[in-house]
């Protein structure tokens, strides 16, 4: 169990994303980190690993670059980077708290399996460190992000998680949404939502005749959870706060099992 409260002014933070170090959102969630504790460490991928999900670097060596002080890239992925981070640049002493983002485009639903963010979390709680994921949800190519609307109220989120408990096998989820600080309706606490989805398979031609393939935006349709989840706090402009369990057993599933394999 993680026992609150958690003294953020004296903790030892670790910020690492899926956007890469030279990422905005990583740049807000260090600057709100900062305002809490002088104790924060920055250690992201060198390049965007969005839609890595929760993988490891196995087939290649990993290569770490120190920036400055208490920043560092590695050419891996976030699980990769959370590994790295607690296993050899914080080696001694171990974070009290993850923040993972904040991610440009949301991570609801669905989403959550794919995402880089949330993996960092993930491997995280894993690893026995509390851990939350901040991500801002974006409009469509070209409309400005409105970092803002995460950098004002992520601080309120921290505030009162650090002051909740739960399981040590447990992390946070939080989605932003797409509107500025002044216009959201307040901090829902929902659960995952979930939709009818699918994704685009382009498929090309390059100019040597041989076939290529993009895969396109993810397309959805209906809402196939139709209680508080996610997706409805985010389309009524809230900020959704969504604990997430990294035992994937279906318990009521595995009694009926035993009960038909007696």
């Amino acid at each position: 169990m993680f026992e609150p409260p958690l003294d953020l002014s004296s903790a030892r933070i670790l910020i690492t994303n899926d956007d890469g170090i030279d990422a905005p959102g990583l740049r807000v969630l260090e600057r709100v980190a900062q305002d809490f504790s002088s104790d924060v460490w920055v250690v992201a991928p060198e390049t965007e690993q969005s839609g890595t999900g929760h993988s490891l670097t196995l087939s290649r060596p990993l290569r770490h670059r120190h920036l400055a002080g208490r920043r560092h890239a590695v050419n891996g992925s976030p699980t990769d980077c959370v590994l790295f981070a607690i296993a050899h640049v914080m080696e001694g002493r171990k974070p009290d708290l993850v923040l993972s983002g904040v991610n440009r485009g949301g991570n609801l639903g669905e989403d959550i399996t794919y995402s880089g963010t949330v993996a960092a979390a993930m491997e995280a709680t894993l690893l026995g460190v509390p851990a939350i994921a901040f991500s801002q949800v974006t409009g469509t190519t070209g409309q400005p992000v409105h970092w803002g609307t995460a950098e004002r109220h992520a601080p309120d989120i921290l505030r009162m998680l650090a002051g909740v408990a739960w399981p040590k096998d447990v992390f946070m989820n939080v989605n932003f949404p797409n509107r500025l600080a002044d216009e959201t309706t307040g901090i829902r606490m929902v659960a995952q939502g979930r939709r009818v989805s699918d994704y685009n398979l382009i498929a090309l031609t390059d100019p040597r005749g041989n076939d290529y393939y993009w895969i396109g935006p993810q397309q959805f349709g209906a809402l196939l959870r139709k209680d508080d989840t996610d997706y409805h706090a985010i389309e009524d402009g809230a900020v959704s706060v969504t604990p997430l369990h990294v035992d994937l057993t279906h318990e009521e599933t595995l009694q009926k099992l035993k009960e038909s394999f007696k």
